[in-house]
């Protein structure tokens, strides 16, 4: 079975897949006036596949002239689902046995509402109950603790919203040609980001090993990528772990820091980086372990901080930017002497049946 490891070292061949074959996963999949009326979007999605779409959200809204919003599936079909229809539903699935991602689309296609899931297996609970399957373009991930399947999902997600505003028009042929040049751009990038990641985590893992609580700030579309870090840490290395956004950090979570803390922030150069300067300023004189990683080459990082050195488009660069982190949880997880090949607790799925 391929690791975590294995899969991150596996993204830039499947986001050059997805870029390949986009047109056929995210093409034609509307009908004729059927975009004409739709005013909102609503992902529905949990874990790493929520992780992914508040990666994508900001530029989704962007491009899409709307507003995007994010719901955990079991809540929705449980308590929200009051669903106006000229919302645009999708639902994530990426190996297609979530329990609440399934009951949600039945629930939803039950109320007479499109719903489109994307997932990578095909055969899976969610892709017979689902009318509309949006195919992610990579093969079905073994391993439990996803990386490759949530960087795709951001791609996927950021190509579908691209699509769709093309088709309605919200973006022109030349702004869409320029943004698919950009994310071209990354892709070719993500074999040096990939090294120079690798070789940042091997520098500074024995003094993360230490490390009692792990908390990730991010802004923007780091966001997902400070959740995923929560996730990622909780799940491999199996010690506590935030993932805060960066002003909800500031108004009330720091109250709980911890002078052994080890706090990672996300700087994607973006509209907040001021907001971020200020937090860490105060960080560094509370805390001994602050590290930042940069999207770009930053011209002020100090010598424990990561600089991937893509200069991009802020709303791009949740693409790129949790590679460094999977790679941490997963070598972390070694040193833990973390067994990731099985659960943890193999009466989980019996009691709670949460995957079917």
């Amino acid at each position: 079975m391929k690791n975590i490891e294995d899969y991150v070292n596996l993204e830039p061949e499947y986001y050059q897949n997805v870029l390949d074959n986009y047109q056929s996963l995210f093409g034609n999949q509307f009908s004729k006036g059927e975009l004409d009326d739709i005013d909102n979007v609503v992902i529905y999605a949990t874990g790493s596949s929520s992780n992914a779409a508040y990666g994508a959200l900001p530029f989704m809204s962007k491009v899409l002239e709307m507003p995007v919003q994010i719901e955990e599936p079991s809540i929705s079909e449980n308590y929200l689902l009051n669903v106006k229809q000229n919302t645009l539903c999708i639902a994530i699935s990426q190996g297609g046995h979530s329990y609440s991602v399934v009951k949600l689309v039945e629930r939803l296609q039950d109320t007479g509402h499109k719903v489109f899931t994307l997932t990578s297996e095909f055969d899976s609970p969610v892709a017979k109950v689902g009318k509309n399957i949006l195919r992610m373009g990579m093969p079905v991930e073994e391993m439990p603790y996803v990386s490759a399947g949530y960087s795709v999902e951001i791609l996927d997600l950021l190509l579908f919203a691209l699509t769709i505003a093309k088709a309605t028009r919200k973006i022109t042929v030349e702004d869409y040609q320029q943004y698919f040049k950009e994310i071209s751009k990354i892709v070719q990038k993500m074999p040096n980001v990939i090294e120079c990641a690798s070789k940042w985590v091997d520098q500074h893992l024995n003094e993360f090993a230490a490390a009692k609580r792990l908390i990730f700030i991010g802004y923007g579309s780091a966001y997902g990528i400070s959740r995923e870090g929560e996730t990622k840490i909780t799940e491999a290395v199996r010690i506590s772990s935030w993932g805060k956004e960066l002003e909800e950090y500031m108004h009330g979570p720091y109250l709980g820091l911890m002078s052994d803390d080890f706090i990672i922030c996300l700087e994607p150069n973006g509209k907040l980086q001021k907001r971020a300067d200020l937090l860490k300023q105060f960080l560094n004189k509370h805390v001994d372990h602050v590290y930042s990683i940069y999207a770009d080459d930053a011209k002020n990082k100090k010598s424990h901080d990561l600089s991937l050195k893509v200069k991009t488009d802020e709303l791009l660069v949740a693409l790129f930017m949790t590679v460094p982190i999977h790679l941490l949880a997963y070598r972390l997880s070694k040193i833990k002497g973390n067994d990731l090949q099985h659960s943890a607790y193999s009466d989980f799925d019996e009691i709670t049946a949460s995957k079917i």
